[in-house]
């Protein structure tokens, strides 16, 4: 390298639990200065000299550009770039990449995973036998909430890219048969079914699609309603494409047969989300995991580096700005 390049990785505890080679991002830089976090008040101070900034979630505005006029490639550890000024870094014409296809294996099997625990019904099974339900019983076995097999059921995907595809795949090996839904903004293709003729056919609904003007509430109490009775619902996309209120009124009136959750609308969840309440029944949450494999935050690690090197070497990968 002829130029001097001075990285900063602003939010590093964001991917790297202590568990990761960060070996190949310190070798893509002349130097590499990692922080747990920063406060917004302490962006620019840190990014001041620097040629690279990297941020998870860490927001990166044009006040904050104007401050750093070194500054030539920003590196999102993370598909989505919303952190990001996308307009001010390319009027000032600072480079911004992502990272892309990192966690599809790890989110893959996280949804698989949530749609077999409520097809399954393990949450009340395993507290039917911490509550001593089973310990109890006057036979060998506690059979009091209905398991649904897979095999033979009805799996409806909204969004069919990559880990789309992924889950379709996994849901093919259960015996699913795999039906895919039309979104709205985008061009007709043949094979997707809008949304009024795929809901009534599925037993399954799952979710893997951005969170655009036209996807934000796009599964509300209407669409709930058109599901079948008994049916399950899965989001690992993101927590705005569900209506959380009509997600809670399907689950308590016994419309739905059980919704799991990654995402929420607002995360960390704010105090008052309804979707956090204990009394709504047959609902799993978990707290937006599903990508956090040590091989996908490994492969960010990787997919950034690549980034960085390519960018030096006047051929930038997965350019979003």
């Amino acid at each position: 390298m002829t130029a001097t390049h001075h990285a900063v990785f602003l939010d590093y505890s964001t991917l790297d639990l202590g568990d990761l080679d960060a070996s190949p991002l310190r070798q893509a830089f002349d130097s590499l200065d990692l922080h747990e976090r920063t406060a917004p008040e302490d962006v620019a101070a840190r990014l001041r000299g620097a040629q690279v900034a990297i941020s998870n979630k860490v927001m990166i505005d044009q006040a904050t550009l104007a401050q750093c006029p070194e500054l030539k490639l920003i590196l999102v550890s993370a598909t989505g770039v919303n952190n990001v000024d996308l307009a001010a870094a390319a009027r000032r014409g600072v480079t911004v990449c992502n990272c892309q296809g990192y966690g599809t294996p790890s989110v893959a099997q996280h949804t698989l995973m949530l749609l077999l625990a409520l097809a399954t019904r393990l949450p009340d099974y395993q507290q039917a036998v911490a509550e001593g339900r089973w310990q109890r019983a006057s036979q060998f076995c506690l059979l009091d909430y209905p398991i649904m097999e897979l095999e033979g059921k009805t799996l409806g995907l909204l969004g069919h890219g990559e880990l789309g595809s992924a889950v379709a795949r996994l849901a093919e090996a259960f015996g699913m048969q795999v039906l895919l839904g039309q979104l709205p903004g985008r061009p007709v293709r043949p094979g997707r079914l809008p949304l009024a003729e795929l809901l009534p056919r599925v037993d399954a609904l799952t979710l893997h699609c951005p969170l655009t003007e036209h996807t934000r509430g796009l599964i509300g109490a209407r669409e709930l309603a058109m599901l079948k009775p008994g049916a399950l619902l899965v989001n690992t996309a993101r927590g705005g494409i569900v209506d959380e209120s009509a997600l809670v009124e399907a689950l308590c009136n016994g419309h739905l047969g059980g919704a799991a959750t990654d995402v929420l609308s607002v995360e960390p969840p704010a105090e008052g989300n309804p979707l956090l309440s204990r009394e709504v029944p047959r609902l799993i949450v978990t707290p937006h995991c599903a990508w956090g494999s040590r091989e996908a935050r490994q492969r960010i690690i990787g997919q950034m580096s690549e980034n960085a090197l390519a960018f030096f070497a006047g051929q930038p990968l997965r350019v979003v700005a």
